[in-house]
């Protein structure tokens, strides 16, 4: 039974296998090859197989298997093998009578739910248990009557391999506690980043840049960018650069007087890989000096995350409390794979107080007021992109709480993404404005955020709302809706669009008067319009139509 175990462990069923020396089964044609690392028994992959070190004979006079591969058990099942490490220890005392075993380790599901019901877990067992079932840890006996009864081979062994993959779970946290590198030098050097730059376009490039945002907008802004890549791409880099001047976080008014928000706004372009999601939000912004395209973003406000995991990022985001940057993060889905992550990211999502509790220490309690610029990647198939796009269990939590753009892998898109890479190979792209926009951003962000050094010349200009921008946003969602008895966008994109003809109503801060809010145009609302009609539609999905 137990040379049954270790070899299904080891090698899965239907090899051959030997009897090696010290009483353990090693197919013949593996045994050559495996390397011992450590006390252990390793595939060619570096995933380690067994343990021989605790290997012993029991009273009973059976082998005890010590460990086995990781278990790799879900991050939603870690409270019942908690739980379940507890009911083998207790089923493995009842078994013993003077230090000596006298019957097999059994349980019953009953006594597993009920010590589950008084620890407070309420996740389904079953998933748990047949995993253990496979692996031979655990043996259903026929003679439950109507309710199971499991008998365990190797009590402690199955006990001391739960808690493993629990203390393994939350070694990731402990790292969050450990040392970090000094965020605040980091946020110095993009302060120091900011104040060069704003200090030059004040010395040097004050009137042409105030002339160069008289006659700026977003109409204009599109132009050049569709220039540079075309009509299918250009709108991504458009918006993120949008996000950019939405930064500033101005004070959105109503009609009546009264604030009732800001512009910022997280961005998330969301979609298959090689679409262009990183380049929109990270090379156009940043800049990118090995394929010669120059920055075009706010200096010293972006912090790139790139290599960073959720759990440093939860430490360093204590260090921006009452600060405003914007994070890049180029694979965002990647921070969503961490047990435990995923609520603490939606608290700094909707910049709520972040506290974050592990068995190892507290990080926070802090507030977190900056935002986020992100790519995240899914798998897709074919025309039905939108379809495996939205069972992505996180694609909610994005929608409810970002500007959220789907990214389809059409065959226009191909050919676009083909043609503008081509092109910046071969030198042909020409950022003729990248500086002018650059400095434009720079002096507008700066007097939105009341600069010392600008106080004097200009002043925070908030964003005035008007009822038009809302008539013209629900002409559209009307539209969709007699389509459809049960839509599929959320009532929150309309939101987003308000946000987005707020932030490109800024590029128009020298426009008009100083002593006015800031309006927004009719340029500007229809460039919402465009965004939420688009957005509607790719949300109601084009379900089993041909990609484009």
């Amino acid at each position: 039974m137990v040379d049954q175990t270790l070899e299904l462990l080891a090698f899965g069923r239907g090899q051959d296998a030997r009897v090696a020396p010290d009483g353990l089964r090693l197919s013949l044609e593996k045994t050559a090859k495996l390397p011992f690392v450590g006390g252990s028994a390793a595939s060619d992959h570096g995933r380690r197989l067994l343990r021989w070190d605790n290997i012993s004979r029991s009273g009973d006079s059976r082998w005890k298997v010590a460990a086995s591969a990781g278990l790799e058990i879900l991050a939603s099942d870690l409270p019942v093998a908690r739980v379940l490490a507890g009911v083998v220890a207790d089923s493995d005392r009842r078994r013993t009578v003077r230090g000596l075993a006298a019957q097999p380790a059994r349980f019953r599901l009953s006594e597993l739910r009920t010590r589950m019901l008084r620890d407070r877990v309420f996740q389904d067992s079953s998933r748990l248990l047949t995993r253990l079932k496979r692996r031979g840890l655990l043996l259903e006996l026929p003679e439950g009557r109507g309710e199971k009864v499991y008998q365990v081979p190797y009590p402690e062994e199955l006990r001391q391999l739960l808690l493993d993959e629990v203390v393994r779970s939350e070694a990731v946290e402990t790292s969050a506690l450990g040392p970090v590198p000094d965020e605040r030098a980091e946020i110095r050097a993009m302060d120091g980043e900011f104040l060069d730059r704003l200090r030059e376009v004040l010395r040097d490039r004050l009137e042409a840049t105030v002339e160069f945002g008289k006659r700026f907008d977003v109409q204009k802004l599109a132009t050049y960018l569709k220039g540079l890549f075309g009509e299918e791409l250009y709108f991504d880099s458009l918006i993120s650069l949008l996000q950019q001047y939405a930064l500033a976080d101005a004070p959105l008014l109503a009609p009546t007087g009264r604030p009732t928000g800001t512009t910022g706004f997280h961005l998330a372009l969301f979609g298959p890989p090689g679409t262009g999601k990183t380049f929109s939000i990270d090379d156009v912004i940043r800049g990118n000096p090995r394929s010669g395209v120059p920055p075009h973003g706010l200096p010293g406000r972006n912090r790139y995350c790139g290599g960073i995991t959720p759990v440093q990022f939860l430490r360093v985001g204590a260090a921006y409390t009452g600060r405003t940057f914007n994070f890049i993060v180029p694979e965002f889905n990647d921070w969503f794979k961490y047990r435990g992550m995923v609520e603490p990211l939606k608290l700094v999502m909707e910049q709520r107080e972040v506290k974050w509790e592990t068995t190892f220490g507290t990080v926070g309690p802090y507030t977190f007021r900056s935002f986020f610029s992100v790519n995240y990647n899914v798998r897709t198939v074919g025309a039905q992109d939108y379809w495996t796009t939205i069972a992505d269990p996180n694609f909610a939590a994005l929608e409810d709480r970002m500007l959220l753009r789907f990214h389809p892998m059409t065959r226009a898109r191909f050919r676009a993404v083909e043609a503008a890479s081509e092109r910046l190979e071969l030198g042909e792209i020409d950022f003729a404005l990248a500086e002018k926009i650059r400095d434009h951003l720079t002096l507008v962000y700066a007097a939105e955020t009341g600069h010392p050094l600008v106080a004097g010349k200009f002043r925070l200009r908030p964003v005035r709302l008007e009822r038009a921008l809302y008539e013209k946003l629900r002409e559209v969602s009307e539209r969709a809706l007699k389509t459809t008895d049960f839509p599929k966008f959320s009532p929150r994109l309309k939101a987003r669009a308000v946000r987005l003809a707020a932030a490109a109503s800024l590029l128009t801060y020298f426009a008009s008067p100083s002593t006015e809010a800031v309006k927004i145009g009719s340029e500007e609302s229809e460039f919402a319009r465009r965004f939420y009609e688009e957005e509607i539609r790719a949300r109601e999905g084009r379900h089993g139509s041909a990609a484009g």
